[in-house]
């Protein structure tokens, strides 16, 4: 490896780091492992996506009924289009005798199961968070050591070229896992939205 490559890798990796850690605008104080510029929100409101009868009486009785905990499974995964779970909630609602209490039991199980998800799905991101400071901690001590190795007198180019290659192979690994996050920091939201359309569908269903 030349020497201008390695120090393209060295001056890419301080380009990476610096824009890494540049603090989100939505930072929080409270969570400082939260890696997204949307603010985190533990947990979903139950208010905030369910105007129908309340349901502090059905608690976990969803889980006991085979049908409605089944339809929770099916409705709650994200990889079934929203409209096709929307459909196979009204086809079941319809064929019900008791749909208010269905409905009831079926938004209590939707509102269990994705506000557990999007706890998992949170929690995974705070874990990668801290994985990535570890990694940066990582990446800029291997960075110092290269440049001090390139500023040398007698370089020892070995030496030179597996630091380089070590400290290329990590910021492809830091920069492909932040691309990851940003992504994956939709996720919440989309829950969010997922389980307000399906209650509001309920509720239409049970008026």
């Amino acid at each position: 490896m030349t020497w201008c490559i390695a120090w393209r890798i060295v001056f890419g990796a301080l380009v990476l780091l610096a824009a890494s850690s540049q603090p989100s605008l939505a930072a929080d104080p409270r969570y400082p492992d939260w890696p997204c510029a949307q603010a985190k929100v533990p947990e979903i409101s139950l208010p905030a996506v369910w105007a129908g009868p309340p349901l502090d009486d059905i608690q976990n009785k969803w889980k006991d009924d085979a049908k409605v905990s089944a339809l929770v499974t099916k409705t709650a995964a994200r990889r079934m289009p929203l409209d096709e779970a929307e459909k196979e909630i009204k086809e079941f609602l319809a064929s019900t005798n008791d749909k208010a209490m269905a409905g009831r039991l079926l938004f209590a199980g939707l509102f269990d199961t994705l506000n557990a998800e999007r706890s998992t799905v949170m929690n995974g991101l705070e874990r990668v968070m801290r994985k990535q400071r570890g990694e940066a901690d990582r990446i800029r001590t291997h960075t110092i050591a290269l440049q001090a190795l390139q500023s040398g007198a007698s370089p020892d180019q070995q030496k030179v070229d597996d630091l380089s290659n070590q400290l290329l192979w990590e910021t492809r690994i830091f920069e492909d896992r932040r691309k990851v996050v940003k992504f994956v920091c939709e996720v919440p939201t989309m829950i969010d939205q997922r389980l307000f359309a399906l209650g509001r569908v309920i509720q239409q269903e049970i008026e």
